[in-house]
């Protein structure tokens, strides 16, 4: 019975003190380590930047940073950048489609990816190639050793019609980055050695359905 005793309060149901009901308190003395005390250190949960990558910075890259930035929950922090930024910014359209979605768009710009490469600037744990851009090599030196990834999407500067066609054609680009996105979130990156996070990372791209051309 002891035994008992000790093995439901040492998995403490699931790491919920307050299921053990009067089960410690049956073990006067006992020390129970998966139920911190009260005030007690809480290890914090990693988090990881993420660059995506795209040749003018200005509509795909500015897309997913806007929708990363609000589903990351702090766990991962977005960023964009371009091989070739666009000189007069992130495309109108883009930026209108965001704020109709509810993202605060103030703060994104067309940038070049070199600016990751920079003393002080964050170091990269992940790089995602939203189009056929050259090499993430070409931004310099973004970090350690990120984990490299391509989900190929159609570029919306090609994409001719009207203005309602263009604008279901953006919806659907949207809606096709949050899926990734999200499927990205939800992966075990703790648990996951980096070759099948790089796998897994790939196959997202390819498992979930793009937007239409």
């Amino acid at each position: 019975m002891r035994r008992l005793f000790a093995f439901m309060t040492e998995t403490c149901c699931g790491n919920q003190p307050e299921l053990c009901g009067t089960l410690v308190p049956l073990q006067p003395g006992r020390k129970v380590s998966c139920c911190p005390q009260p005030g007690g250190p809480v290890s914090p949960m990693p988090s990881y930047n993420v660059l995506f990558l795209c040749v003018r910075n200005s509509a795909r890259s500015i897309m997913a940073e806007a929708i990363l930035t609000k589903v990351g929950k702090g766990r991962f922090h977005a960023y964009s950048g371009g091989t070739m930024p666009s000189s007069t910014g992130p495309r109108p359209e883009v930026l209108a489609t965001l704020r109709s979605l509810g993202h605060d768009t103030a703060d994104l710009r067309s940038k070049d990816c070199a600016e990751f490469s920079r003393p002080g600037a964050p170091e990269m744990h992940f790089v995602i190639q939203l189009c056929e851009a050259p090499a993430a090599g070409v931004c310099g030196e973004l970090g350690t050793n990120p984990v490299s990834a391509a989900w190929p999407l159609p570029d919306p500067a090609k994409f001719t019609g009207r203005a309602v066609e263009r604008q279901v054609f953006l919806n659907e680009l949207y809606g096709a980055l949050l899926r990734r996105i999200s499927v990205f979130t939800s992966l075990p990156v703790v648990s996951l050695d980096r070759m099948t996070l790089t796998r897994q990372l790939n196959s997202i791209g390819s498992a979930v359905p793009q937007a239409a051309e």
